[in-house]
């Protein structure tokens, strides 16, 4: 496996990975429909943001997006193929992550988590701080979850 910074020719597949991943928790044909604009990777953000592709075999398999807000950092986006799930791919690129918000000196990123992510992030030390609406549908809540980036393991990962 191999992370690297994504580009912006790539964005069509990470828009399609972005959105079969989604798929995976058995979402309506409606409700991800209504996710599309959401899950959708532009140039303009692969451009704007921290936006890391791991690839395996030549073959994309996941990525997460980092942004820098005007109040902190946000993991916007981290999605592997249903394909990869509990095959590693989600841990590596949460490492990733955790090291390239440490090298931007961040203190702490958040994450607006899907429902059925959650457990995902919790495993990875991230904590649960309270709820935020979805950008999509604003009478659904979300999980509003952080993890500290303070010192460095013997793994070479950032955690509490």
């Amino acid at each position: 496996m191999k992370i690297r910074k994504a580009v912006q020719r790539e964005a069509g597949l990470l828009s399609e990975l972005a959105f079969r991943s989604k798929a995976y928790w058995g979402y309506s044909e409606d409700f991800m429909e209504a996710c599309r604009e959401d899950l959708t990777i532009t140039p303009d953000l692969i451009e704007s943001s921290s936006v890391y592709v791991l690839e395996d075999r030549g073959q994309i398999q996941g990525f997460y997006a980092l942004d820098l807000e005007h109040d902190g950092f946000l993991l916007r986006d981290l999605f592997v193929d249903p394909s990869t799930i509990g095959k590693g791919c989600g841990k590596a690129l949460w490492n990733h992550m955790i090291r390239t918000a440490h090298d931007l000196n961040a203190a702490e990123v958040r994450i607006h988590s899907d429902p059925n992510a959650e457990s995902f992030y919790k495993k990875m030390g991230a904590k649960r701080i309270g709820e935020t609406a979805s950008t999509v549908f604003p009478d659904r809540i979300l999980p509003l979850m952080a993890v500290s980036i303070t010192g460095e393991t013997p793994q070479g990962t950032m955690q509490k």
